[in-house]
């Protein structure tokens, strides 16, 4: 048998969503129905020409959401009580449905009763009018008077990030506060409580709640009676910057200072500081300004007095001027005329050299003639003399000679007699014969 296959239906998320969404047909959803509570602003524009709002119910802090147009809602007084006929709209976002509803009537408007929690809001609130507000900029002002930084003490929510926003509206002033966070359950008035408690004994210049935004049910947390009567017994200015900028809560109304958001509460400070620093500025532009004046004065006077000696110097220098020219003037022709004179004796000197000059030449040329013929005559003496004792030189050792030669030829005369005498005697021969080769060698290298 073949295998029969299994078929089976395959959903996407959205297919589920949209399934459930048109299932959820309820009578309250497709006709009008009237709804009775307080109503609530959920902000300051409009989108498509429409509003989005809250509508609390009485008892509780239970709310749904309000879609009304611009000219319905210009009717509505914020917090208070109204009964609205309209029709419940439903949107699908990721796997979350969110009801809402349509005004389309504003029924009534009905007076709200002052319950016993109320009264004790207008006590606290009286209270704080008594008591007065302290001034945040009276603080900042006397600090920056003695250089030293406000401390300032901020309670954020646990993981907020909405301190960046602060220091970012604070800016450059950051150098005239120190600043010190703290952070606690911001939506638990019990957690806030003990939080300032805390932070009451470190001695803070101001204490501020600061809260980026959130849902609307939350903001109850700071109408808390135990809340709002430990906030305004406290030492340190009191700050508020709880992120809705249209309802406005009881520690709003209690505190000494309140900021719509962190960047407004950031750059409230920095507005502080800068003003006084400008004012201090001009504090000291208006001291200079005195100083100026009072050196203006001295500076006329004494610009009057050099003025008077300025002139009295330039008479001076007008009367020295004109002695110099004078001076000049005289030393000029007086130099002229010993120029002249000079010129004159310099002229001469000129000519008597030039003839001196010519003289030593014509006695330089007949000196350098007697050298000449002098040098010549003393050639030919000394060439004479060379010749003549050269002469005198050969004659001497000729006649030297001579005297040898005649020695050897009495000697030779006296030998042949010998061998005359004796012809065996060959070695005198010998000897004789030697004798007269040498001389006649030395007669001959003579001639």
């Amino acid at each position: 048998m073949d295998d029969q296959e299994v078929t089976y239906p395959v959903y996407s998320p959205a297919s589920v969503i949209g399934i459930f969404s048109n299932a959820l047909k309820l009578n309250a959803t497709v006709n009008l129905i009237y709804l009775k509570g307080r109503y609530a602003f959920g902000g300051s524009k409009s989108y498509g020409n429409y509003y989005y709002d809250l509508l609390f119910s009485e008892g509780d802090h239970t709310s749904i959401g309000i879609r009304i147009s611009s000219l319905l809602r210009s009717k509505i007084t914020n917090n208070e009580i109204y009964t609205l006929r309209g029709f419940i709209e439903k949107s699908i976002k990721n796997s979350s449905i969110e009801l809402r509803v349509v005004v389309d009537e504003i029924v009534q408007q009905e007076e709200r009763s002052i319950s016993e929690e109320e009264l004790e809001r207008y006590e606290l609130i009286q209270k704080k009018l008594e008591t007065g507000s302290k001034d945040l900029e009276t603080l900042i002002r006397d600090k920056m008077l003695k250089e030293e930084r406000v401390r300032i003490g901020n309670i954020y929510g646990n993981n907020a990030i909405v301190h960046k926003d602060f220091f970012e509206g604070l800016d450059v002033s950051s150098k005239y506060f120190d600043v010190s966070d703290h952070s606690c359950n911001i939506t638990s008035s019990t957690a806030i409580i003990s939080k300032l408690k805390e932070i009451s004994a470190l001695d803070y210049d101001i204490v501020a709640l600061v809260r980026g935004g959130g849902d609307r049910q939350s903001m109850e947390t700071f109408n808390d009676l135990s809340l709002s009567e430990l906030f305004i017994s406290m030492k340190p200015i009191t700050v508020t910057a709880i992120g809705h900028t249209v309802d406005e809560t009881l520690l709003d109304k209690l505190a000494d200072k309140r900021f719509h958001l962190p960047h407004d509460y950031g750059a409230g400070l920095h507005s502080i500081a800068e003003k006084l620093s400008h004012e201090r500025s001009n504090s000291r532009a208006l001291l200079i300004d005195e100083v100026k004046k009072d050196v203006t004065k001295q500076f006329s006077e004494q610009v009057e007095t050099l003025e008077k000696q300025l002139k009295k110097k330039n008479e001076e220098f007008t009367e020295a001027q004109k002695t110099y020219k004078e001076q000049v003037v005289n030393h000029n022709k007086t130099f002229t005329e010993q120029l002249k004179v000079r010129n004159e004796e310099f002229q001469k000197l000129q000519a008597s050299s030039g003839k001196q000059l010519e003289d030593l030449q014509k006695n330089f040329q007949e000196q350098q003639k007697q050298r000449l013929a002098e040098m010549e005559s003393y050639k030919k003496e000394i060439t004479f003399l060379h010749e003549k004792n050269v002469q005198s030189a050969i004659n001497e050792r000729t006649a030297s000679l001579q005297v040898t030669l005649e020695t050897l030829r009495q000697e030779n005369s006296r030998l042949n007699l010998e061998v005359q005498n004796s012809r065996t005697d060959y070695v005198k021969i010998t000897i004789i014969f030697l004798l007269a080769l040498i001389i006649g060698f030395v007669i001959a290298k003579l001639s």
